[in-house]
Protein backbone atom coordinates (compact mmCIF):
# COMPACT_ATOMS: atom_id res chain seq x y z
CA UNK A 1 0.00 0.00 0.00
CA UNK A 2 1.15 3.48 -1.43
CA UNK A 3 2.21 5.68 2.36
CA UNK A 4 3.80 9.03 2.12
CA UNK A 5 6.28 10.05 5.41
CA UNK A 6 7.12 13.69 6.19
CA UNK A 7 10.18 15.00 7.86
CA UNK A 8 13.15 17.31 7.45
CA UNK A 9 14.50 18.19 4.06
CA UNK A 10 18.14 17.42 5.16
CA UNK A 11 20.21 17.11 1.91
CA UNK A 12 18.88 17.65 -1.63
CA UNK A 13 18.20 15.41 -4.13
CA UNK A 14 15.58 12.66 -5.19
CA UNK A 15 16.90 9.05 -5.24
CA UNK A 16 14.92 4.99 -5.68
CA UNK A 17 15.72 2.13 -4.30
CA UNK A 18 15.59 -0.39 -2.11
CA UNK A 19 15.18 0.38 1.75
CA UNK A 20 17.81 -1.45 4.11
CA UNK A 21 16.88 -1.08 7.75
CA UNK A 22 19.44 -0.65 10.12
CA UNK A 23 17.89 -1.73 13.44
CA UNK A 24 18.80 -3.76 15.87
CA UNK A 25 17.29 -7.53 16.02
CA UNK A 26 15.53 -9.32 18.66
CA UNK A 27 18.97 -11.43 19.67
CA UNK A 28 17.05 -13.09 22.49
CA UNK A 29 17.99 -16.32 23.65
CA UNK A 30 16.16 -19.55 24.07
CA UNK A 31 17.98 -22.47 26.11
CA UNK A 32 17.35 -25.81 24.51
CA UNK A 33 18.51 -28.89 25.42
CA UNK A 34 20.87 -30.51 22.02
CA UNK A 35 21.01 -34.80 21.76
CA UNK A 36 23.41 -34.34 18.79
CA UNK A 37 26.70 -32.72 20.24
CA UNK A 38 29.32 -32.72 16.94
CA UNK A 39 26.26 -31.11 15.37
CA UNK A 40 26.13 -28.22 18.07
CA UNK A 41 29.67 -28.22 18.37
CA UNK A 42 30.00 -27.64 14.31
CA UNK A 43 27.20 -24.79 14.07
CA UNK A 44 29.14 -22.95 17.12
CA UNK A 45 32.41 -23.42 14.49
CA UNK A 46 30.35 -22.21 11.73
CA UNK A 47 28.98 -19.11 13.09
CA UNK A 48 32.27 -18.35 14.59
CA UNK A 49 34.44 -18.80 10.85
CA UNK A 50 31.21 -16.55 9.61
CA UNK A 51 31.50 -13.72 12.52
CA UNK A 52 35.69 -13.81 11.74
CA UNK A 53 34.71 -13.22 8.41
CA UNK A 54 32.12 -10.18 8.77
CA UNK A 55 34.96 -8.26 10.97
CA UNK A 56 37.72 -8.96 8.52
CA UNK A 57 35.29 -7.32 5.96
CA UNK A 58 34.92 -4.55 8.06
CA UNK A 59 38.16 -4.13 8.70
CA UNK A 60 39.66 -3.97 5.64
CA UNK A 61 36.87 -0.93 4.41
CA UNK A 62 37.60 0.74 8.08
CA UNK A 63 41.42 0.48 6.88
CA UNK A 64 40.81 1.85 3.59
CA UNK A 65 38.72 5.01 5.03
CA UNK A 66 40.30 5.63 8.30
CA UNK A 67 43.55 4.19 7.91
CA UNK A 68 45.72 1.24 9.73
CA UNK A 69 45.29 3.07 13.06
CA UNK A 70 41.68 3.49 13.37
CA UNK A 71 40.91 -0.26 12.30
CA UNK A 72 42.58 -1.33 15.31
CA UNK A 73 39.94 -2.20 17.25
CA UNK A 74 38.46 -4.83 15.14
CA UNK A 75 41.70 -6.58 15.30
CA UNK A 76 40.77 -7.14 18.82
CA UNK A 77 37.26 -8.40 18.32
CA UNK A 78 38.66 -11.31 15.47
CA UNK A 79 41.29 -11.70 18.25
CA UNK A 80 38.60 -12.13 21.06
CA UNK A 81 36.62 -14.69 18.58
CA UNK A 82 40.00 -16.71 18.51
CA UNK A 83 40.53 -16.87 22.05
CA UNK A 84 41.06 -20.34 22.98
CA UNK A 85 40.14 -20.22 26.00
CA UNK A 86 36.76 -19.02 25.34
CA UNK A 87 36.35 -21.25 22.23
CA UNK A 88 37.22 -24.19 24.87
CA UNK A 89 34.64 -22.47 27.53
CA UNK A 90 31.81 -22.71 25.16
CA UNK A 91 32.69 -26.22 24.12
CA UNK A 92 32.76 -27.46 27.34
CA UNK A 93 29.44 -25.76 28.46
CA UNK A 94 27.70 -27.79 25.52
CA UNK A 95 29.22 -30.62 26.09
CA UNK A 96 28.62 -30.75 30.10
CA UNK A 97 25.54 -28.93 30.28
CA UNK A 98 24.03 -30.11 26.67
CA UNK A 99 22.43 -26.95 25.70
CA UNK A 100 22.41 -25.16 22.47
CA UNK A 101 25.59 -23.02 21.14
CA UNK A 102 23.96 -19.75 21.78
CA UNK A 103 23.11 -20.38 25.13
CA UNK A 104 26.44 -21.70 25.80
CA UNK A 105 28.22 -18.27 24.15
CA UNK A 106 25.64 -16.23 26.24
CA UNK A 107 26.55 -17.77 29.51
CA UNK A 108 30.36 -17.61 28.80
CA UNK A 109 30.43 -14.24 28.00
CA UNK A 110 28.79 -13.20 30.50
CA UNK A 111 30.78 -14.52 32.66
CA UNK A 112 33.54 -13.26 31.09
CA UNK A 113 32.21 -9.95 31.45
CA UNK A 114 31.83 -10.00 35.22
CA UNK A 115 35.00 -10.29 35.54
CA UNK A 116 36.04 -7.96 33.27
CA UNK A 117 33.89 -5.69 35.52
CA UNK A 118 35.11 -6.73 38.55
CA UNK A 119 38.83 -5.38 37.33
CA UNK A 120 37.61 -1.81 38.60
CA UNK A 121 41.04 -0.16 38.82
CA UNK A 122 42.04 -1.90 34.92
CA UNK A 123 40.75 0.76 32.68
CA UNK A 124 42.13 -1.15 29.74
CA UNK A 125 39.93 -4.28 31.10
CA UNK A 126 36.75 -1.92 31.54
CA UNK A 127 37.07 -0.93 27.67
CA UNK A 128 37.07 -4.45 26.71
CA UNK A 129 33.70 -5.20 28.00
CA UNK A 130 32.08 -3.14 24.43
CA UNK A 131 34.20 -4.91 22.71
CA UNK A 132 33.52 -8.12 24.15
CA UNK A 133 29.36 -7.06 23.40
CA UNK A 134 29.89 -6.13 19.94
CA UNK A 135 31.68 -10.01 19.35
CA UNK A 136 28.87 -11.58 21.78
CA UNK A 137 26.29 -9.62 19.06
CA UNK A 138 27.84 -10.60 15.81
CA UNK A 139 28.58 -15.09 17.11
CA UNK A 140 24.73 -14.90 18.35
CA UNK A 141 23.55 -13.58 15.24
CA UNK A 142 24.82 -16.11 12.97
CA UNK A 143 23.64 -18.49 15.61
CA UNK A 144 20.07 -17.84 15.35
CA UNK A 145 20.31 -17.27 11.56
CA UNK A 146 20.13 -13.53 12.28
CA UNK A 147 21.66 -11.01 9.43
CA UNK A 148 22.86 -8.02 11.87
CA UNK A 149 22.14 -4.83 10.03
CA UNK A 150 25.84 -3.21 9.34
CA UNK A 151 26.19 -0.72 6.77
CA UNK A 152 30.16 -2.21 6.03
CA UNK A 153 28.71 -5.20 4.86
CA UNK A 154 26.48 -3.94 1.80
CA UNK A 155 27.17 -4.88 -1.51
CA UNK A 156 24.12 -3.20 -3.27
CA UNK A 157 22.71 -0.24 -4.07
CA UNK A 158 20.04 0.72 -1.08
CA UNK A 159 18.19 3.42 0.79
CA UNK A 160 19.46 3.11 4.55
CA UNK A 161 16.27 3.36 7.10
CA UNK A 162 17.37 3.99 10.39
CA UNK A 163 16.30 5.36 13.94
CA UNK A 164 19.29 7.80 13.82
CA UNK A 165 22.96 7.28 12.83
CA UNK A 166 25.89 7.75 15.06
CA UNK A 167 29.39 9.13 14.43
CA UNK A 168 30.93 5.59 14.47
CA UNK A 169 28.64 4.78 11.47
CA UNK A 170 30.95 7.33 9.57
CA UNK A 171 33.94 4.58 8.64
CA UNK A 172 31.22 1.87 7.60
CA UNK A 173 29.37 4.39 5.12
CA UNK A 174 30.39 2.81 1.37
CA UNK A 175 29.21 5.61 -1.17
CA UNK A 176 29.23 3.70 -3.94
CA UNK A 177 26.77 1.46 -2.39
CA UNK A 178 24.56 4.62 -0.06
CA UNK A 179 22.10 6.01 -2.18
CA UNK A 180 20.57 8.23 0.94
CA UNK A 181 19.16 8.48 4.65
CA UNK A 182 16.06 8.06 5.70
CA UNK A 183 16.02 8.44 9.86
CA UNK A 184 13.73 8.47 12.67
CA UNK A 185 15.45 11.47 14.70
CA UNK A 186 17.18 13.99 13.84
CA UNK A 187 17.27 17.92 11.96
CA UNK A 188 19.60 19.91 9.62
CA UNK A 189 22.13 19.90 11.52
CA UNK A 190 22.33 16.47 13.35
CA UNK A 191 25.14 13.98 12.30
CA UNK A 192 22.71 12.14 9.99
CA UNK A 193 22.38 15.36 7.63
CA UNK A 194 25.57 16.60 8.33
CA UNK A 195 27.33 13.19 7.20
CA UNK A 196 24.59 13.08 4.14
CA UNK A 197 25.67 16.77 3.20
CA UNK A 198 29.19 15.21 2.90
CA UNK A 199 29.04 12.31 0.52
CA UNK A 200 26.30 14.26 -1.76
CA UNK A 201 23.80 11.87 -0.40
CA UNK A 202 20.24 12.73 -0.43
CA UNK A 203 18.40 12.54 2.95
CA UNK A 204 15.01 13.33 4.93
CA UNK A 205 15.79 13.02 9.25
CA UNK A 206 13.17 13.77 11.67
CA UNK A 207 10.47 11.18 10.13
CA UNK A 208 9.62 9.80 13.91
CA UNK A 209 8.35 6.75 12.46
CA UNK A 210 10.41 5.61 9.32
CA UNK A 211 11.91 2.23 10.91
CA UNK A 212 8.49 0.98 12.00
CA UNK A 213 6.29 1.61 8.44
CA UNK A 214 8.99 1.16 6.12
CA UNK A 215 9.54 -2.61 5.82
CA UNK A 216 13.05 -4.34 4.61
CA UNK A 217 13.53 -4.27 0.86
CA UNK A 218 10.95 -2.23 -0.13
CA UNK A 219 10.81 -0.05 -2.72
CA UNK A 220 10.66 3.82 -1.51
CA UNK A 221 11.57 6.85 -3.56
CA UNK A 222 13.10 9.23 -0.88
CA UNK A 223 13.06 13.27 -1.97
CA UNK A 224 16.01 15.50 0.09
CA UNK A 225 14.46 18.63 -1.58
CA UNK A 226 10.87 18.59 -0.45
CA UNK A 227 11.49 16.67 2.77
CA UNK A 228 9.16 13.23 2.00
CA UNK A 229 9.50 9.84 1.13
CA UNK A 230 7.41 7.67 -0.57
CA UNK A 231 6.48 3.57 0.39
CA UNK A 232 5.11 1.83 -2.55
CA UNK A 233 5.28 4.49 -4.98
CA UNK A 234 2.92 3.85 -8.20
CA UNK A 235 4.58 3.28 -11.54
CA UNK A 236 4.30 7.54 -12.34
CA UNK A 237 6.06 8.54 -9.27
CA UNK A 238 8.63 5.79 -10.07
CA UNK A 239 9.21 7.42 -13.72
CA UNK A 240 9.21 11.00 -12.57
CA UNK A 241 11.89 9.79 -9.69
CA UNK A 242 14.27 8.59 -12.28
CA UNK A 243 13.58 11.60 -14.26
CA UNK A 244 14.87 13.39 -11.28
CA UNK A 245 17.57 11.51 -10.89
CA UNK A 246 19.22 11.79 -14.29
CA UNK A 247 18.83 15.46 -14.43
CA UNK A 248 20.51 15.84 -11.14
CA UNK A 249 23.45 13.65 -12.38
CA UNK A 250 23.56 16.08 -15.24
CA UNK A 251 23.80 19.04 -13.23
CA UNK A 252 26.19 17.24 -10.78
CA UNK A 253 28.59 16.80 -14.17
CA UNK A 254 28.29 20.41 -14.99
CA UNK A 255 29.37 21.53 -11.20
CA UNK A 256 32.71 19.65 -11.83
CA UNK A 257 33.82 21.92 -14.53
CA UNK A 258 33.74 24.18 -11.54
CA UNK A 259 36.24 22.69 -9.53
CA UNK A 260 39.24 24.07 -9.73
CA UNK A 261 37.77 27.65 -10.58
CA UNK A 262 38.31 30.63 -7.83
CA UNK A 263 35.18 31.58 -5.69
CA UNK A 264 33.98 34.95 -7.29
CA UNK A 265 31.09 37.07 -7.25
CA UNK A 266 29.27 38.49 -10.59
CA UNK A 267 30.91 41.58 -9.81
CA UNK A 268 34.40 40.57 -8.76
CA UNK A 269 34.47 39.62 -5.33
CA UNK A 270 35.96 36.78 -4.27
CA UNK A 271 35.76 34.67 -1.00
CA UNK A 272 37.02 31.80 0.10
CA UNK A 273 35.05 28.52 0.07
CA UNK A 274 35.95 25.51 2.62
CA UNK A 275 34.53 22.34 3.81
CA UNK A 276 33.81 20.99 7.18
CA UNK A 277 35.20 17.83 7.69
CA UNK A 278 35.06 15.05 10.64
CA UNK A 279 37.44 12.59 10.19
CA UNK A 280 40.87 12.39 7.61
CA UNK A 281 38.35 10.03 5.47
CA UNK A 282 36.28 13.23 4.89
CA UNK A 283 39.51 14.48 2.70
CA UNK A 284 38.84 12.88 -0.54
CA UNK A 285 35.28 14.53 -1.01
CA UNK A 286 36.97 17.66 0.01
CA UNK A 287 39.60 17.87 -2.87
CA UNK A 288 37.17 16.19 -5.13
CA UNK A 289 34.53 19.01 -4.56
CA UNK A 290 37.12 22.03 -4.90
CA UNK A 291 37.26 23.14 -1.54
CA UNK A 292 40.04 25.79 -0.87
CA UNK A 293 40.44 24.78 2.40
CA UNK A 294 39.47 23.09 5.45
CA UNK A 295 37.33 25.68 7.72
CA UNK A 296 36.00 23.27 10.60
CA UNK A 297 37.95 20.00 11.45
CA UNK A 298 35.26 18.49 13.95
CA UNK A 299 38.32 16.59 16.33
CA UNK A 300 35.91 15.26 18.88
CA UNK A 301 35.15 12.27 16.22
CA UNK A 302 38.68 11.13 16.85
CA UNK A 303 38.04 10.81 20.26
CA UNK A 304 33.65 9.72 19.88
CA UNK A 305 35.50 6.52 17.58
CA UNK A 306 37.87 5.73 19.83
CA UNK A 307 37.98 3.55 22.99
CA UNK A 308 40.42 5.07 24.74
CA UNK A 309 41.93 9.02 24.98
CA UNK A 310 43.70 9.19 21.63
CA UNK A 311 47.64 9.29 22.90
CA UNK A 312 49.37 12.69 21.40
CA UNK A 313 51.10 10.57 18.90
CA UNK A 314 48.16 9.10 17.31
CA UNK A 315 46.04 12.88 17.39
CA UNK A 316 49.66 13.75 15.79
CA UNK A 317 49.34 11.77 12.91
CA UNK A 318 45.75 12.47 12.17
CA UNK A 319 46.78 16.06 12.39
CA UNK A 320 49.57 16.04 9.99
CA UNK A 321 47.76 13.55 7.55
CA UNK A 322 45.31 16.60 7.22
CA UNK A 323 47.50 19.12 6.98
CA UNK A 324 49.59 17.74 4.50
CA UNK A 325 47.01 16.80 2.27
CA UNK A 326 45.44 20.21 1.92
CA UNK A 327 48.94 21.77 1.92
CA UNK A 328 49.23 24.66 1.15
CA UNK A 329 45.04 25.16 1.80
CA UNK A 330 44.55 26.41 5.35
CA UNK A 331 43.07 24.07 7.73
CA UNK A 332 41.05 25.10 10.94
CA UNK A 333 41.28 22.57 13.28
CA UNK A 334 38.68 22.93 16.59
CA UNK A 335 39.59 22.01 19.74
CA UNK A 336 37.79 19.40 21.71
CA UNK A 337 33.92 20.19 21.95
CA UNK A 338 31.85 17.03 23.82
CA UNK A 339 29.56 17.54 25.92
CA UNK A 340 25.77 18.23 25.04
CA UNK A 341 25.10 15.83 22.77
CA UNK A 342 28.46 14.51 22.25
CA UNK A 343 29.71 12.98 25.47
CA UNK A 344 32.80 10.46 25.74
CA UNK A 345 31.53 7.34 27.84
CA UNK A 346 35.26 6.49 28.91
CA UNK A 347 35.76 9.91 30.45
CA UNK A 348 33.73 10.06 33.72
CA UNK A 349 32.20 13.68 34.04
CA UNK A 350 29.61 14.57 36.48
CA UNK A 351 25.86 14.44 35.79
CA UNK A 352 24.31 17.91 34.46
CA UNK A 353 20.62 18.21 34.25
CA UNK A 354 21.01 20.19 31.16
CA UNK A 355 24.51 19.33 29.05
CA UNK A 356 23.79 21.60 26.56
CA UNK A 357 24.34 24.66 29.42
CA UNK A 358 26.85 22.41 31.04
CA UNK A 359 30.40 22.20 31.05
CA UNK A 360 30.88 21.31 27.17
CA UNK A 361 33.81 22.53 24.33
CA UNK A 362 36.35 24.90 26.41
CA UNK A 363 35.00 24.50 29.25
CA UNK A 364 35.67 20.83 28.99
CA UNK A 365 39.13 21.66 27.74
CA UNK A 366 39.99 24.33 30.69
CA UNK A 367 38.59 22.01 33.65
CA UNK A 368 40.73 18.73 31.89
CA UNK A 369 43.90 20.56 31.05
CA UNK A 370 45.80 17.26 30.65
CA UNK A 371 43.53 16.34 27.57
CA UNK A 372 43.62 20.10 26.56
CA UNK A 373 47.59 20.18 26.41
CA UNK A 374 47.93 16.65 24.49
CA UNK A 375 45.98 18.09 21.58
CA UNK A 376 47.64 21.25 21.75
CA UNK A 377 51.03 19.80 21.22
CA UNK A 378 49.89 17.00 18.72
CA UNK A 379 48.41 20.82 16.64
CA UNK A 380 51.25 22.07 17.11
CA UNK A 381 53.77 19.36 16.61
CA UNK A 382 51.36 19.25 13.09
CA UNK A 383 51.68 22.88 12.07
CA UNK A 384 55.33 22.13 11.22
CA UNK A 385 53.70 20.21 7.85
CA UNK A 386 51.00 22.72 6.11
CA UNK A 387 49.08 25.95 7.52
CA UNK A 388 47.55 25.48 10.44
CA UNK A 389 44.94 27.25 12.22
CA UNK A 390 43.53 26.17 15.31
CA UNK A 391 40.43 27.21 16.77
CA UNK A 392 38.65 27.22 20.16
CA UNK A 393 34.87 26.42 20.30
CA UNK A 394 31.59 27.75 22.43
CA UNK A 395 33.78 30.92 23.95
CA UNK A 396 31.55 33.17 26.05
CA UNK A 397 34.03 35.40 27.93
CA UNK A 398 37.41 37.01 27.43
CA UNK A 399 39.13 35.54 30.50
CA UNK A 400 38.20 32.06 28.94
CA UNK A 401 39.72 33.32 25.41
CA UNK A 402 42.71 34.25 27.41
CA UNK A 403 42.87 30.89 29.13
CA UNK A 404 43.08 28.80 26.57
CA UNK A 405 45.10 31.03 24.91
CA UNK A 406 47.78 31.33 27.60
CA UNK A 407 47.60 27.20 27.85
CA UNK A 408 48.65 27.09 23.57
CA UNK A 409 51.21 29.75 24.01
CA UNK A 410 53.09 28.04 27.19
CA UNK A 411 52.82 24.49 25.57
CA UNK A 412 54.18 26.52 22.49
CA UNK A 413 57.12 27.54 24.22
CA UNK A 414 57.95 24.38 25.66
CA UNK A 415 58.45 22.64 22.11
CA UNK A 416 60.00 25.71 21.31
CA UNK A 417 62.78 25.01 24.17
CA UNK A 418 62.77 21.63 22.74
CA UNK A 419 63.65 22.55 19.04
CA UNK A 420 60.43 20.83 17.74
CA UNK A 421 59.66 22.42 14.08
CA UNK A 422 56.35 23.98 14.13
CA UNK A 423 55.06 26.69 11.63
CA UNK A 424 53.25 29.91 12.01
CA UNK A 425 49.63 29.53 13.09
CA UNK A 426 46.57 31.54 14.14
CA UNK A 427 44.92 31.19 16.47
CA UNK A 428 40.67 32.01 16.73
CA UNK A 429 37.23 31.38 18.29
CA UNK A 430 34.25 30.13 17.23
CA UNK A 431 31.30 32.77 18.00
CA UNK A 432 28.49 30.44 18.61
CA UNK A 433 27.59 32.18 22.08
CA UNK A 434 25.34 35.07 21.55
CA UNK A 435 27.69 36.60 24.84
CA UNK A 436 30.13 36.11 22.37
CA UNK A 437 28.62 37.46 19.47
CA UNK A 438 27.36 41.18 21.23
CA UNK A 439 31.02 41.32 22.35
CA UNK A 440 32.27 40.66 19.08
CA UNK A 441 34.50 44.02 18.92
CA UNK A 442 36.24 43.27 21.87
CA UNK A 443 37.00 39.76 20.81
CA UNK A 444 38.08 40.72 17.78
CA UNK A 445 41.15 42.75 19.37
CA UNK A 446 42.45 39.61 20.54
CA UNK A 447 41.67 36.85 18.42
CA UNK A 448 43.76 36.18 14.49
CA UNK A 449 40.36 35.36 12.97
CA UNK A 450 36.55 34.50 14.10
CA UNK A 451 34.19 31.82 12.78
CA UNK A 452 30.41 31.69 13.06
CA UNK A 453 29.25 28.49 14.58
CA UNK A 454 25.37 28.94 13.38
CA UNK A 455 24.35 25.74 14.43
CA UNK A 456 24.62 26.82 18.14
CA UNK A 457 24.29 30.28 18.02
CA UNK A 458 20.99 29.71 16.54
CA UNK A 459 19.95 27.02 19.14
CA UNK A 460 21.12 29.59 22.02
CA UNK A 461 19.66 32.08 20.55
CA UNK A 462 16.25 31.20 19.47
CA UNK A 463 16.58 29.09 23.09
CA UNK A 464 15.84 25.52 21.14
CA UNK A 465 17.63 22.59 21.38
CA UNK A 466 18.11 21.68 17.40
CA UNK A 467 18.67 17.87 18.32
CA UNK A 468 14.53 17.79 19.57
CA UNK A 469 12.31 17.70 16.45
CA UNK A 470 9.03 19.42 18.73
CA UNK A 471 10.95 22.30 18.26
CA UNK A 472 12.44 22.00 15.10
CA UNK A 473 10.74 24.72 13.89
CA UNK A 474 12.82 27.23 15.82
CA UNK A 475 15.80 26.20 13.92
CA UNK A 476 15.56 29.58 12.07
CA UNK A 477 18.83 30.68 10.31
CA UNK A 478 16.98 33.36 8.37
CA UNK A 479 15.60 34.96 11.48
CA UNK A 480 15.94 38.33 11.68
CA UNK A 481 17.96 38.15 15.21
CA UNK A 482 20.03 35.30 13.95
CA UNK A 483 20.89 37.71 10.75
CA UNK A 484 21.67 40.86 13.25
CA UNK A 485 24.18 38.97 15.33
CA UNK A 486 25.84 37.23 12.40
CA UNK A 487 26.24 40.78 10.89
CA UNK A 488 27.65 42.22 14.09
CA UNK A 489 30.31 39.90 13.46
CA UNK A 490 31.27 40.45 10.34
CA UNK A 491 31.67 44.15 11.01
CA UNK A 492 33.64 43.76 14.14
CA UNK A 493 36.22 41.76 12.51
CA UNK A 494 36.45 43.88 9.46
CA UNK A 495 37.04 47.16 12.00
CA UNK A 496 39.66 45.32 13.57
CA UNK A 497 41.06 43.82 10.16
CA UNK A 498 40.37 40.30 10.97
CA UNK A 499 38.77 37.59 8.97
CA UNK A 500 35.27 36.40 9.86
CA UNK A 501 33.88 32.78 8.52
CA UNK A 502 31.04 30.76 9.10
CA UNK A 503 31.63 26.88 9.31
CA UNK A 504 28.00 26.48 10.32
CA UNK A 505 25.32 24.56 7.98
CA UNK A 506 24.17 28.23 7.14
CA UNK A 507 27.22 28.65 4.91
CA UNK A 508 25.92 26.27 2.58
CA UNK A 509 22.22 27.36 2.72
CA UNK A 510 21.65 29.16 -0.61
CA UNK A 511 18.97 31.05 1.11
CA UNK A 512 21.69 32.45 3.50
CA UNK A 513 24.47 32.44 0.98
CA UNK A 514 23.53 35.93 -0.90
CA UNK A 515 22.93 37.63 2.95
CA UNK A 516 25.72 36.78 3.53
CA UNK A 517 27.66 37.76 0.50
CA UNK A 518 26.13 41.32 0.97
CA UNK A 519 27.21 41.66 4.44
CA UNK A 520 31.38 40.55 3.22
CA UNK A 521 31.62 37.35 5.27
CA UNK A 522 34.59 36.18 4.47
CA UNK A 523 34.97 32.76 4.00
CA UNK A 524 32.14 30.33 3.88
CA UNK A 525 32.72 26.86 5.27
CA UNK A 526 30.38 23.91 4.70
CA UNK A 527 29.78 20.36 3.79
CA UNK A 528 31.87 19.02 1.04
CA UNK A 529 29.09 18.46 -1.18
CA UNK A 530 27.65 21.59 -1.31
CA UNK A 531 31.14 23.40 -1.84
CA UNK A 532 30.77 23.42 -5.68
CA UNK A 533 26.54 24.40 -6.15
CA UNK A 534 27.48 27.57 -3.73
CA UNK A 535 30.55 28.20 -5.97
CA UNK A 536 27.94 28.23 -8.80
CA UNK A 537 25.38 30.25 -6.71
CA UNK A 538 28.12 33.27 -5.80
CA UNK A 539 29.41 33.54 -9.60
CA UNK A 540 25.88 34.15 -10.52
CA UNK A 541 25.35 37.28 -7.42
CA UNK A 542 26.39 40.54 -7.25
CA UNK A 543 27.95 41.48 -3.96
CA UNK A 544 27.33 44.86 -4.17
CA UNK A 545 24.24 44.97 -5.35
CA UNK A 546 23.00 42.39 -2.29
CA UNK A 547 23.79 45.34 0.32
CA UNK A 548 20.67 46.70 -0.26
CA UNK A 549 19.03 42.99 0.25
CA UNK A 550 20.73 42.84 3.68
CA UNK A 551 19.95 46.38 4.63
CA UNK A 552 16.04 46.15 4.09
CA UNK A 553 16.19 42.09 5.77
CA UNK A 554 18.00 43.30 8.83
CA UNK A 555 15.85 46.63 9.07
CA UNK A 556 12.09 46.24 8.05
CA UNK A 557 11.89 42.07 8.21
CA UNK A 558 10.13 40.72 11.77
CA UNK A 559 9.99 36.99 10.84
CA UNK A 560 12.18 34.17 8.99
CA UNK A 561 9.76 34.02 6.19
CA UNK A 562 10.05 37.53 5.59
CA UNK A 563 13.59 37.60 4.90
CA UNK A 564 12.76 34.43 2.92
CA UNK A 565 10.32 35.97 0.44
CA UNK A 566 12.98 39.41 0.38
CA UNK A 567 15.85 36.91 -0.55
CA UNK A 568 13.05 35.08 -3.42
CA UNK A 569 12.06 38.61 -4.84
CA UNK A 570 16.11 39.48 -4.95
CA UNK A 571 17.32 36.47 -6.64
CA UNK A 572 14.53 34.53 -8.23
CA UNK A 573 16.04 32.74 -11.55
CA UNK A 574 19.30 32.44 -9.11
CA UNK A 575 17.46 30.28 -6.18
CA UNK A 576 14.67 28.50 -8.61
CA UNK A 577 17.87 26.83 -10.47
Amino acid sequence: MRTMLKGIAASDGVVCGQAYRLVEPDLNVERRTITNLDTELNRFHQALEAAVSDIETIKTRATKNLGADSAQVFSAHIAMLQDPELIAAVEANIKEKRVNAETAVAKVTADYEAKLQGLTDNPYMQERITDLHDVTKRLTGHLLGVTLPDLALIDHPVIVVTHDLIPSDTVSVNPQYILGFITDMGGRTSHSSILARNLNLPAVVGTQDATERIPAGETVILNGTRGNVIVQPTVDELATARREMKVRVANQRRLESLRHHETISKDGVGVMLAANIGTASDLPAVLENGAEGIGLMRTEFLYMDADQLPTEDEQFDVYRQVVQSMAPRPVVIRTLDIGGDKPLPYLKTKHEDNPFMGERAIRQSLAHQNIFRSQLRALLRASAFGQLRIMFPMIATLDEFRQAKAIYDDERSKLTTAQVPMGKIKVGMMVEVPAAALLADRFAQEVDFMSVGTNDLIGYTMAADRTNQDVAYLYQPYHPAILRLVDRIIHAGHAAGIPVAMCGEMAGDPIAVPLLLGMGLDEFSMSAGAVLKTRELIGQLNAHDLQSLVETALNSASTSQEVITMVQAAVPGVLQK
